[in-house]
């Protein structure tokens, strides 16, 4: 048995998700420590998605900063847990996507590993993305692996859904590997939106869409981009889809209610997961929902009445908090890395072949 850390700050930079596995028979979520990301930090940070002046050295600065709050968030559950450095055999460490363009050869998650090494004395795994990217794959979503892993079902055809700032599928199906691609927007439209018209961070359980009136004409406009015409394997990030996205739809169009264009979001989230599921899988057993997205009870109940056939549940119902999966599946993809496992998929990524993910910082 051996004890790994994950530490994840996913598109929607609301916070750092810190989780203390175990490895075992099984893998098993001991511990989770939260940190809200500072405003200064997240807004660098957003910044970094897009060009801008003096790129490298902000950066550089942003990297260190965000390396700072995973140290204290690391040494803070080792406190509470009273364990020491030398009781974790490694963190594993997504950092922080600032661009993704697997078309153009690149994926970019910085997170200084060799500094959060220093600063808690731990061995750290990084920079999972790339050696997929560099085999001729997307470099994403890496979790359907770790989703097989936790949730196989030996006779249904299950699919995990993580919302976070973007949709992933993982497709498990009996005697088959398992497949996976991004399906688009999560929440990163609905929050970038609810942020700039009502300067809330997040649309609590979807109430704010929930009472407005889904908009066709913007529906219809949105659905337009050619990401959702295409078959995976495919992944997607900001620069896709973001605010100025939405606005330069919305230009074209009448003036819609703020509300309306909230429904509409969400709608716009539903429906893409589930044509992309219903066009992969013709029929799931279940759907299980892990990330921010199985909080907004306006999105579940949308998804359940779009899939009457299928089970929507959180993966609550299997014993694993949704908020803490992509947390669990980085310290999952160190302790491969250290063991020598490949955990990319090529039905997933479309790679050339398995690899084994991440670079190893020595304590």
């Amino acid at each position: 048995m051996a004890l790994y850390i994950g530490v994840m700050s996913g598109t929607s930079l609301d916070g750092m998700d810190i989780a203390l596995i175990e490895m075992g028979a099984g893998i098993t979520l001991l511990a989770t420590h939260y940190i809200p990301m500072p405003a200064a930090l997240r807004s660098e940070l957003l910044g970094l998605c897009a060009s801008g002046p003096d790129e490298v050295a902000r950066c550089a600065i942003a990297e260190n900063h965000w390396v700072e709050l995973a140290a204290q968030g690391v040494n803070a559950l080792l406190a509470q847990q009273q364990l020491s450095p030398q009781d974790i055999r490694a963190i594993g460490s997504h950092g922080q996507t600032i661009r993704h363009e697997p078309a153009q050869g690149y994926t970019v998650q910085i997170g200084n590993p060799a500094l959060l090494a220093e600063l808690t004395n731990i061995c750290v795994v990084a920079d999972f993305r790339r050696r997929d990217v560099a085999a001729g794959g997307q470099g994403a979503p890496l979790v359907p692996a770790f989703h097989e892993a936790l949730f196989t079902g030996e006779h249904e055809h299950r699919a995990v859904l993580n919302v976070g700032g973007f949709s992933n599928l993982s497709l498990i199906t009996p005697q088959n590997p398992v497949a996976g691609f991004d399906s688009g927007p999560g929440n990163v439209l609905l929050d970038a939106w609810i942020q700039e018209q009502r300067g809330e961070l997040y649309d609590l359980n979807g109430q704010w869409a929930a009472s407005g009136q889904v908009e066709p004409l913007l529906l219809k406009a949105l659905l337009s981009d050619p990401f959702f015409q295409t078959k995976g394997p495919k992944s997607t990030g900001r620069e896709v889809f973001n605010l100025n996205w939405l606005k330069h739809h919305l230009f074209a169009l009448p003036t819609f209610p703020t509300q309306d264009v909230q429904a509409t979001l969400l709608e716009l989230t539903a429906l893409t997961i589930v044509e992309s599921l219903q066009a992969a899988q013709t029929h799931t057993d279940e759907l299980l929902v892990c990330g921010g997205g199985a909080h907004n009870a306006a999105l579940m109940t949308r998804l359940a009445q779009l899939l009457p056939q299928t089970r929507v549940n959180s993966t609550q119902v299997k014993g694993v908090d949704p908020d803490w999966v992509e947390a669990m599946a980085f310290a999952w993809l160190a302790h491969c890395c250290l063991e020598n496992i490949p955990t990319n998929r090529p039905s997933v990524t479309g790679a050339r072949g398995l690899r084994v993910l991440g670079g190893i910082y020595p304590a």
